[in-house]
């Protein structure tokens, strides 16, 4: 079960929406969505959470690249909603990398076996071509641990949230009965 919202910040306060995000593919497309909801540009938050598994904050501040928290990597990425989040940046790979090397091996048929000579796990050199658990997300947080801070939540307090995180967050803004209005 996803909870999905958006908390956008006015001149009276916080204004608070549902969102469904099955139009959303990718990053780009959740920090537009984001920014559809800002007044005059100011600050648009994005919570996304998978019930008792991991939540997300997206924070989008006017034309600024978004700011983005997860509490739980490996658990987002096994989410459609989560892959959205985990970005190349945020899990310090190289962009595109992963892609970049399936297409190649694809192309020249690059599996560590001879041509007719079985794949095994003694010849198979996937994980020898960028080190030792390449591609693995990490378990536990990942992102801009400070991405509340300046909004009255500070880094030690997101770190120590686990269930029913948006709703502490939210009141930790001054945001709460808002943001209940959309759950």
């Amino acid at each position: 079960m996803y909870f999905a919202a958006l908390l956008a910040r006015t001149e009276d306060g916080w204004e608070a929406s549902d969102t469904e995000l099955d139009d959303v593919e990718t990053l780009s497309d959740l920090t537009d969505l984001a920014r559809e909801a800002s007044v005059d540009e100011d600050t648009v938050l994005v919570f996304i959470e998978q019930e008792d598994a991991w939540f997300g904050v997206v924070r989008v501040d006017g034309e600024e690249d978004p700011r983005i928290y997860i509490s739980d990597a490996s658990a987002a990425s096994r989410s459609s909603y989560g892959e959205i989040l985990l970005t190349d940046e945020l899990l310090g790979r190289e962009p595109g990398a992963e892609d970049t090397i399936a297409a190649l091996e694809e192309l020249v048929g690059l599996d560590g076996t001879e041509d007719g000579e079985p794949h095994t796990a003694d010849n198979n050199n996937d994980d020898d071509e960028d080190g030792p658990g390449a591609g693995v997300v990490p378990a536990g947080p990942v992102g801009d641990t400070g991405v509340l801070s300046d909004l009255g939540l500070p880094e030690a307090e997101l770190l120590m949230l686990r269930t029913d995180a948006l709703a502490e967050i939210a009141d930790a803004l001054g945001a709460a009965e808002v943001l209940e209005t959309v759950r």
